[in-house]
């Protein structure tokens, strides 16, 4: 079976870092459960990124999917594309009850 490689854009990177820096100005513990939900989440992505939803709005492009992350009473989702068959970009990283969620 052959494994993707996840990269991940800036903008994901910079996503990441503020859901766990706000986590984590209020719960130290719940941060780093929540780091290692997604974490844990994402190597799902290694295996099977085809597995996961298609995302709605864009190009309708099967290519482009949301992967659902639970945690707590809701939970993240993380856009992604499947780039080529050994590449998968990671661009997006949302809590579910965000304003902007849609």
């Amino acid at each position: 079976m052959s494994r993707f490689r996840v990269r991940f854009t800036r903008e994901a990177e910079a996503d990441l870092l503020q859901l766990f820096d706000f986590l984590r100005a209020r719960d130290f513990n719940a941060a780093e459960r929540a780091e290692a939900a997604i974490a844990k989440a994402i190597e799902l992505l290694e295996v099977f990124p085809f597995s996961c939803r298609k995302a709605l709005g864009g190009a309708g492009s099967p290519f482009l999917r949301e992967l659902i992350i639970p945690f707590g009473d809701s939970g993240y989702v993380a856009l992604f594309e499947i780039e080529d068959a050994r590449t998968v970009t990671l661009l997006d990283v949302r809590y579910q009850r965000e304003d902007d969620y849609h």
